[in-house]
């Protein structure tokens, strides 16, 4: 159903501002302005559902329709001026807001709001491809509202129809972009992903290299600039067999990379004429990125020059790069939009309340343990209190949970229902293995956060950084941090003195520098976290020989609980493995605590 028939949409309520209702206003902070090229992107990723932007945070508090209209505004400007302006989104744009997660089905509202953005080059991330409707949607709903601009040049899906495996999308693009007439070859690439379900089929990246199509592709001399998106670190394997391939035919090639999937800001530049961007998470950051001095003629010789910014997606940001302010930037377009969300936020009771915290808890931003880590809160009260099946309660437990299960930070104040999918989008249960020897069973959480060598290679699929929270792959990807877990100590800091005039944000360092931020921040500090947490329930001191628990945990990880006994010399299969709580997972259980302990702080 068409956005503007889906919901009855009233501008009035709208017409002074257009984010959401409640949302902070953007503070005012030193800004870095954007630089200007022969062509310009803007690029989204993981977004998960965030389209109402940030309602407790002002430095990301624009939401989807001030993206649109940002978009329109400054694609008038470049327009203006010659220029080209290209939008680009690369995947994960469900799971992890209320917003999408908490419809029945699942993005009733949210697949409306996202395609009201243009989009030149979009493709798939890993999270639409969990659960065959959501892969389904892609192919049915997102591909079609895009056509030839969706690419999958390595994701093939059984029709849902006739059952026959076909491409998801087309593999790849060759186009001319509308004021500098540049030639692009642009391909959307997913990262080898193997968690996917089985109605889909992610060719590994080595192998759709060398299939005829990108083979010709790559060797296409009419080509100005490769732009490659993938849902995939800057810093992978796969992008670095797309480059040399690449560059193994065309060695003067321009290229520019999108990436994602590690939750972080980053630019990494391949080679003079090679360069990559990452754009966050959550609808913090839009990415921008120009190149000048292209050449659009077959003869190729100076070097072009790429520029990158991180925008923050706030109001005060989107002014002034496209040189508006609120009486100019705003849209009907932009504020139906708005409203729609708005609308579609009361029709599921996002807003309402289970309780109130009196302090922050976060994933990153603390030391774990600490009274401030979210892991420590759940390690301490959250599991030892309500993950209990009434079928087992007398007996003891062992309660495990990787900490990649948490996606977000806990903010004082209300914790609502749009709270709980934000911390824990996914739906996931618990499992549990019974009657296990205690004296095996509580050397388990050391190995699953200290033996990532002797897991992975046992079994390359079970890789120990799918455990912890997906954007400490990338903060400290390039970190050696100390074997310090459970202590509490943590293994790096990734900041400096604060300027306590600036507000705490991003200080992004990359391969092209310190400058990459739009907002001038006071750094912020971010913090190690395990791979797991463990609660320990009912174990009574004494003969350790003699005592039995239950071992129970998220079925994610169940593939790594099971060789970890192995190791420790517990012979268990997935035939050994029951349901815990058969009718609650996680998100379920933290809204059930809140409820119980937090509701009289309201």
């Amino acid at each position: 159903m068409a956005l503007k028939t889906a919901l009855a949409l009233s501008l009035l309520a709208f017409q002074a501002h257009a984010v959401q209702p409640g949302a902070p206003k953007p503070l005012a902070a030193p800004l870095r302005d954007l630089e200007f090229g022969q062509i310009n992107f803007l690029h989204t990723t993981d977004t998960h559902g965030w389209h109402a932007g940030h309602l407790l945070e002002p430095s990301f508090s624009a939401d989807w329709g001030d993206y649109v209209d940002f978009a329109d505004r400054l694609r008038e400007k470049l327009e203006a001026e010659g220029k080209d302006l290209l939008i680009i989104d690369t995947g994960d744009r469900i799971e992890g807001n209320g917003l999408y997660d908490a419809s029945d089905p699942k993005g009733l509202f949210t697949f409306d709001i996202f395609r009201e953005q243009h989009m030149d080059v979009l493709c798939s991330g890993n999270h639409e491809l969990y659960k065959q409707n959501s892969s389904e949607n892609e192919y049915l709903v997102t591909a079609p509202a895009y056509p030839g601009s969706y690419l999958a040049s390595n994701l093939d899906i059984h029709d849902p129809d006739t059952g026959e495996v076909v491409p998801l999308a087309p593999r790849y693009k060759k186009f001319i972009t509308k004021k500098q007439g540049i030639r692009i070859m642009a391909f959307g690439f997913l990262f080898n992903f193997d968690r996917n379900y089985n109605n889909t089929i992610v060719q590994r990246v080595e192998k759709a290299i060398q299939e005829q199509w990108f083979q010709d592709a790559i060797r296409d001399r009419e080509i100005d600039l490769f732009v490659v998106i993938g849902h995939s670190s800057i810093r992978s394997e796969e992008f670095d067999m797309i480059f040399r391939a690449i560059r193994s035919v065309q060695w003067d090639a321009p290229i520019q990379f999108f990436g994602g999937h590690f939750h972080i800001r980053d630019y990494r530049i391949f080679d003079r004429k090679s360069h990559a961007l990452a754009s966050g998470r959550f609808m913090e950051t839009i990415g921008f990125q120009s190149i000048n001095g292209l050449s659009t003629s077959a003869s190729r010789g100076k070097s072009p020059t790429f520029f990158r910014r991180y925008i923050d997606n706030n109001l005060y940001s989107l002014y002034h790069h496209s040189g508006h302010n609120s009486s100019t930037f705003h849209s009907d377009r932009g504020r139906n939009i708005t409203e729609a969300i708005h609308q579609a936020r009361q029709a599921l009771d996002l807003d309402q309340t289970f309780g109130c915290t009196s302090r922050d808890l976060w994933m990153s931003r603390a030391p774990y343990p600490s009274n401030n880590s979210i892991f420590s809160w759940l390690e301490e009260k959250v599991f030892p209190e309500v993950v209990n099946d009434p079928r087992r309660h007398d007996r003891a437990r062992l309660v495990i949970s990787n900490t990649g299960a948490i996606r977000f930070d806990i903010f004082k104040g209300a914790f609502t229902k749009d709270s709980t999918f934000i911390i824990c989008p996914f739906t996931s249960g618990f499992h549990y293995l019974k009657d296990v020897p205690y004296n095996r069973a509580k050397k388990l959480i050391d190995l699953l956060n200290r033996a990532g060598e002797i897991f992975e290679n046992a079994d390359p699929a079970l890789a120990m950084s799918q455990l912890a929270p997906v954007d400490q792959m990338g903060i400290l990807q390039d970190i050696a941090v100390e074997d310090s877990f459970p202590s509490g100590h943590h293994g790096h800091q990734l900041s400096l003195t604060a300027n306590n005039a600036l507000i705490p944000g991003y200080t992004t360092v990359d391969d092209a520098g310190t400058d990459g931020d739009d907002t001038v921040h006071a750094p912020i500090s971010f913090y190690r976290v395990p791979n797991c947490i463990q609660s320990t329930v009912g174990v009574q001191n004494g003969n350790d020989e003699e005592a039995i628990v239950d071992v129970v945990f998220n079925e994610f990880i169940q593939p790594w609980i099971l060789l970890g006994l192995k190791f420790l010399g517990l012979d268990y299969t997935d035939d050994d493995v029951d349901q815990y709580m058969p009718d609650d997972n996680m998100t379920t259980l933290i809204a059930k605590w809140v409820s119980q302990n937090w509701a009289e702080n309201c």
